[in-house]
């Protein structure tokens, strides 16, 4: 018990009971990091990423000192444990830590604007909620510039509280929408099992089918499909995991793993 709350204390995780429920957050952490990086009192800014500049790795003066870089990267990752909604700007900027630019450097100090403006955030889980597994995906398609890689995010909640979400780059360059939403459908089935395995050691079982939201109907559908027809014969196999999951469809607006690329 005195380890878990050294490192409830290490990384600033906070958590306050009320009549709605409990809120898990790491506001004092949030202000110390502000403070200690010189931006407590920097203009704040609506959006962790700005959707109009395109982040390369080789593009940009580099930076004389990338030990400050890599500092604020450490520091946002931790906050990450409570913050999903700057998962994927800080799975973006954490690309290029091994030789950072200026524009880079920017990058991040627009996060800490973003920090700053919604402080208070984390994540809550109220009373009354039905307590059930319920999985969301989604992706992007070749937003990374250098690779031309695609991002698949995936964030699944118990009750009305995020218990689980995860941003990460594909491993290989996708050459369809269909492709990427499918890879990102089987990582979510992926982490669902693990979930479900989880629960059940808990002594909680999962007595019930997990629905897991996509919002690409074409990934749907080939999921559904036993048979790949030839403009599909480039997905890979294993991918056929997710057919003996639930998949269903969700409309954009709902949306919660959209966070991965749309949001910024």
């Amino acid at each position: 018990m005195k380890e878990l709350e050294h490192l409830n204390h290490f990384l600033g995780l906070e958590v306050d009971r009320s009549e709605e429920g409990i809120c898990l957050h790491q506001q004092n952490y949030s202000k110390d990091v502000l403070k200690k990086f010189g931006m407590f009192n920097c203009k704040q800014t609506s959006t962790p990423l700005d959707p109009n500049v395109k982040m390369c790795a080789h593009e940009g003066k580099d930076l004389e000192y990338a030990t400050m870089y890599r500092q604020l990267m450490g520091s946002l990752i931790y906050l990450t444990l409570t913050r999903l909604d700057i998962s994927y700007a800080v799975g973006v900027m954490s690309r290029y830590i091994q030789n950072p630019n200026k524009s880079h450097l920017d990058g991040v100090c627009r996060i800490f604007r973003y920090v700053k403006s919604t402080i208070d955030y984390g994540v809550l889980y109220k009373k009354g909620e039905e307590c059930k597994l319920i999985g969301y995906c989604d992706s992007d398609y070749g937003r990374d510039h250098d690779t031309r890689r695609s991002t698949t995010g995936f964030v699944f909640k118990l009750g009305a509280g995020a218990i689980s979400w995860s941003n990460r780059r594909q491993a290989t360059v996708s050459l369809s929408t269909t492709e990427v939403e499918y890879w990102a459908t089987t990582v979510a089935t992926q982490e669902c099992t693990r979930l479900m395995e989880l629960m059940k050691g808990l002594r909680q079982p999962v007595g019930y089918v997990v629905p897991l939201y996509c919002g690409n109907q074409s990934a749907i559908c080939l999921a559904k499909n036993p048979v790949f027809r030839t403009r599909t014969k480039h997905v890979e196999i294993h991918y056929n995991f997710i057919r003996e999951k639930v998949l269903e469809h969700i409309k954009t607006e709902h949306q919660i793993a959209h966070f991965v690329h749309q949001r910024f």
